[in-house]
This record gives C-alpha cells, structure tokens and sequence, in this order.
C-alpha cells in the first residue's frame, strides 16, 4: 500500500510541475493509457501461466 501511495504522490507532484512550467502532460490520453497498462500487465501474467505449463 506504501508503493502505491508514493507512486501516487510522485505523479501528482510530477503533473502539477509540468503544468507551472506549461508543458504538456508526460502521459497518454486517459482510458488508452490505462488500456495500455493494464494489457501490459495481463500480458506479463499470460505469458507466466504459459511459462508454468512448458
């Protein structure tokens, strides 16, 4: 629970900084980038489960 906290707090300080400096957001729009992480994931885990049976 702390690692995500933190990485939590890390993203929002690392949002409100680039928006005072006026750059664009390090990040995809929403609902792709959340997609996206979460194909990520579950690719990771798909290819464990395959591993396990090999």
């Amino acid at each position: 629970m702390k690692a995500i906290l933190l990485s939590l707090l890390a993203g929002v300080i690392v949002g409100i900084v680039f928006k005072f400096i006026k750059l664009p957001l390090p990040a995809p729009p929403v609902l792709t980038g959340v997609l996206g992480i979460f194909g990520i994931y579950f690719g990771g885990q798909i290819a464990e489960w395959v591993k396990s049976f090999l």
